[in-house]
């Protein structure tokens, strides 16, 4: 886990100007899990102030404030929760998503591993709002030392009266259980996580009717990301103005990025909506040492790449969108140029295969057949026709899939074959990989195998 809110760049200006340690500014302290940490730095002074308030008037603010999700989709959270019937007799849910599974995203498990308590006031807050009276934490089940220290804080939290009945003084009760998943990817897609959470296979379920009407147990049900919710105490203490100085009009606040792969200082970095990734390789010691950026991920590998072009892409919602991807969860996964696009695009693609729940038919065939055809490419056994049909395959996935998993396992291929188709080529035509000089007969020509090498000419 890294924030870099007290250290120095190597050109010697400080990244507090950029960055905006909120959720992470106490992360490198002594036992920063604890509740006695947590109250240092102000913690459950936002519920205080939001069990003053009308909940109506609470989810107002929180819509007011412009928080969006940050799971993937950005939806506006103060509107998710609006969507709750009020008055209906049933109970209500909410429903947490820790399944952190995404490849390359990693903000959600250093988060709960680092200050666990920011989201259970998050929950206790999300939850007066909505009046709920039972909310769930659904954590992915290989993270046991996060699961150790989630139940801890929990514990926590009922002995000092943050959870249980009659909370502060209030007429707010409340129960929070932590359930461990059992792994599966598409548990991560929140009908799935509702069906996994009833006890039932973890696939997803037809919408209509959505979860806000018939979520968990056929009741009105808000299923948010861990980062979401964690955010919202912060916003109830310092204000809805502070919240919205930060970032962009339309993409407000502050928000965790993953930096990981070819880069020199990989971890996590805590900055406003907006930042570029230049700036977060300017200030993180850039790509490693003796090598140039070739492609990347805004939001995981799930969302379209982007290559070295689009380092000054603002990273908010409207700025990736705009370029052609999605700013999903902010795993920047940076690759240098000494990797094999096709490659990392086949060891992507049999993931998504691997994960699909077989519910649907483009995504149980569609995946299987690209992995098949990804596998013959990167082996030198392709033709070039293999190309359009790979192509075709992904776009017969793309958009007609029962949920966004087909989406995400066609957008590394469209982007893939958009910005390197000549490298697929290369593999076709050198019956191999082109980066691999025991496999290719591309070798044989002394510029080509200085290119692949990132031998500047």
């Amino acid at each position: 886990m890294m924030t870099l809110a007290a250290e120095i760049d190597h050109n010697g200006t400080s990244p507090e100007k950029l960055l905006a340690p909120v959720l992470s500014t106490f992360w490198d302290q002594p036992e920063s899990w604890t509740l006695e940490t947590y109250r240092r730095h102000e913690g459950y002074e936002g519920l205080r102030k939001a069990l003053a308030m009308d909940p109506d008037d609470l989810i107002a603010y929180v819509k007011e404030s412009g928080l969006r999700g940050r799971g993937g989709a950005g939806f506006p959270t103060g509107m998710k929760w609006q969507f709750i019937p009020q008055g209906d007799g049933k109970p209500h849910y909410l429903v947490v998503n820790a399944d952190e599974s995404e490849p390359g995203t990693c903000k959600d498990i250093p988060l709960l591993f680092a200050n666990p308590h920011s989201l259970i006031e998050g929950i206790v807050i999300a939850c007066y709002a909505i009046r709920s009276s039972h909310a769930f934490i659904y954590l992915r089940g290989e993270v046991v030392p996060v699961l150790r220290r989630l139940h801890e804080a929990v514990r926590e939290a009922y002995e000092a009266g943050y959870l249980g009945t009659n909370i502060l003084g209030s007429e707010l009760d409340l129960e929070l259980t932590v359930h461990a998943g059992a792994g599966a990817y598409i548990c991560g897609e929140e009908t799935a996580l509702l069906d996994s959470l009833e006890g039932r296979r973890g696939q997803p379920r037809l919408r209509p009717p959505f979860p806000a009407v018939a979520g968990l147990y056929a009741c009105p049900t808000v299923v948010n990301n861990v980062e979401s919710i964690a955010s919202v105490p912060a916003i109830l203490n310092k204000g809805k103005d502070w919240f919205k100085s930060m970032g962009s009009e339309k993409s407000p606040g502050f928000t965790l990025y993953s930096l990981s792969g070819h880069v020199a200082s990989p971890g996590q970095y805590e900055a406003p909506l907006g930042i570029t990734l230049r700036q977060l390789l300017d200030m993180s010691g850039g790509m490693r040492p003796g090598h140039r950026l070739k492609f990347w991920t805004p939001g995981g590998s799930s969302t379209p790449m982007l290559t070295d072009e689009h380092l000054d892409v603002p990273l908010d919602y409207e700025g990736v969108g705009a370029a052609g991807s999605m700013l999903g969860t902010k795993a920047l996964q940076c690759f240098d140029e000494t990797t094999c696009v096709v490659r990392a695009v086949t060891r992507w693609t049999e993931f998504y295969a691997h994960e699909s729940c077989g519910k649907c038919t483009p995504c149980r065939e569609g995946t299987y057949w690209l992995v098949q055809l990804m596998r013959d490419l990167e082996a030198g056994r392709g033709e070039m026709s293999d190309l359009d049909k790979l192509n075709d395959i992904a776009d017969n996935i793309n958009g007609k899939s029962f949920c966004a998993l087909g989406d995400g396992a066609a957008a590394p291929i469209f982007s893939s074959l958009k910005y390197f188709r000549e490298e697929y080529e290369q593999h076709i035509t050198g019956k191999g990989c082109p980066f691999d000089p025991a496999k290719s007969t591309a070798w044989a020509d002394d510029k080509t195998a200085h290119a692949h090498r990132g031998v500047n000419a």
